[in-house]
């Protein structure tokens, strides 16, 4: 059932890193923490630098594979799972984290494996 492939990841990696730079600001993030908003846009201009070096064919310096690009974004999405509890935020910054961390895991554990070609 997994049916994320590289090439849509692709797609989704530019639009999710200006969502997390621009969402923050239009959902007044930040009301029970300041970090809230910090973080995610902190995350989002990561999120870009990493789209921008990915080994995909969407990556413009392709340096970083997508292996690794995998393991990150695995990375972010518990950190946004866990970031409510750690950092003491209540409602829409909760609910925010929450929605997007358990987003995040599902992409991820829903790739598609890439084929393995002979030579």
């Amino acid at each position: 059932m997994k049916f994320v492939t590289k090439r849509i990841h692709a797609y989704l990696d530019y639009p999710v890193a200006v969502a997390l730079m621009a969402l923050p600001f239009v959902l007044g993030l930040g009301g029970s923490n300041a970090f809230a908003l910090q973080l995610s846009v902190a995350t989002g201009v990561a999120a870009f630098v990493l789209t921008v070096l990915t080994d995909h064919h969407l990556g413009i310096v392709r340096v970083i594979p997508y292996r690794i690009h995998l393991i990150v974004d695995g990375l972010v999405g518990v950190v946004f799972t866990l970031a409510p509890f750690i950092f003491s935020f209540k409602g829409l910054d909760t609910y925010y984290y929450l929605v997007n961390g358990l987003a995040v895991l599902t992409v991820v554990s829903l790739h598609k494996p890439e084929e393995v070609t002979s030579k």
